[in-house]
């Protein structure tokens, strides 16, 4: 149990420490993914952000410690039963040359194909509904080579989706997208946590966007330690941001969704003037009164004045 009262969650991670060859990227991490949230990571760049996701969907094996899927360690199960209860969306992914994008967003049921079950209505209705749920079923018969980058990642979240599976792992699901397609993305991420009961886990960059969509936020330091989890309006404080990301910053509520909302200092030659300050003293040294009712700058003005 992780609570008095919580049940374990299916996806959890005990004391992982991660490396790419002889180097540790990550170390001693504790993570517990909540059931049906929309969990975000978040930490300033090469902290271990995609390293975590790629060891929670079995990509990445751990140097030490495990990932727990279903309360079994995630290394006991067959690749095919993980691809049926995980879903991963890659920072980059390639596509077969020629290849269309519903030929492309139908290997996303591989994981239900077999030999006593071959392809069927019930895959079909998947892969179309996965399309139209990422606006690009118009471009179905299109060669992915032709699309733009944009374009490219919804079909690839569209592969992800055709899946169906419970836990949803996105490695940056808003690269290449413009800001009104990152806030579509991550609309239809929301609507699949609350609507549907997906268990979300993505890796974003934007502090903002993070606390606007999250549930659950997972925030990591440089050198690849967890340096706070839990709910955005929790966690996420002005003192967080600058150890974290070196950044001073406000912390206001966002007026259309009440989240957290950082706001970075301005420098100080943006800052707004305090009325209250003392006035300059050079200012003050310029402008002393001569004793005949102008100030001295005038009076030195008036004096070096042609005749």
């Amino acid at each position: 149990m992780t609570g008095t009262n919580l049940p374990t969650p299916r996806l959890r991670a005990e004391d992982l420490t991660l490396s790419y060859d002889q180097r540790t990227v990550a170390a001693h991490l504790g993570v517990d993914i909540p059931d049906h949230s929309f969990t975000v990571i978040i930490g300033p760049n090469a902290c271990g952000k995609s390293t975590l996701l790629k060891a929670l969907a079995r990509m990445l094996r751990p140097r030490h410690g495990r990932v727990l899927l279903d309360g079994a360690a995630i290394s006991s199960y067959r690749s095919r039963e993980v691809a049926r209860r995980i879903g991963l969306l890659p920072q980059t992914s390639t596509a077969p040359g020629g290849i269309t994008v519903g030929d492309l967003v139908a290997r996303g049921r591989y994981p239900h194909q077999g030999m006593l079950r071959q392809w069927s209505a019930e895959d079909e209705a998947a892969v179309v509904e996965a399309m139209r749920q990422t606006g690009v079923l118009e471009l179905a018969d299109r060669p992915v080579d032709d699309l733009s980058g944009g374009q490219r990642q919804r079909v690839w979240l569209s592969m992800v989706l055709a899946q169906q599976t419970p836990l949803l792992l996105l490695d940056e699901p808003t690269t290449f997208l413009d800001i009104a397609h990152q806030v579509d993305v991550l609309d239809l991420c929301a609507e699949l946590h609350a609507r549907k009961g997906h268990t979300v886990v993505a890796v974003l960059h934007d502090l903002n966007q993070a606390c606007r969509y999250a549930t659950h936020l997972i925030v990591m330091r440089p050198g690849g330690t967890i340096a706070a989890q839990g709910a955005p309006a929790d966690v996420m404080t002005a003192e967080l941001v600058e150890d974290v990301f070196g950044l001073p910053c406000r912390i206001i509520d966002d007026p259309e969704t009440g989240t957290p909302l950082m706001v970075p200092a301005a420098p100080r030659r943006f800052a707004p003037e305090d009325p209250e300050d003392p006035e300059d003293p050079e200012d003050t040294e310029d402008t002393e009164d001569t004793g005949d009712g102008a100030p001295a700058a005038a009076t030195d003005a008036v004096m070096a004045e042609p005749r």
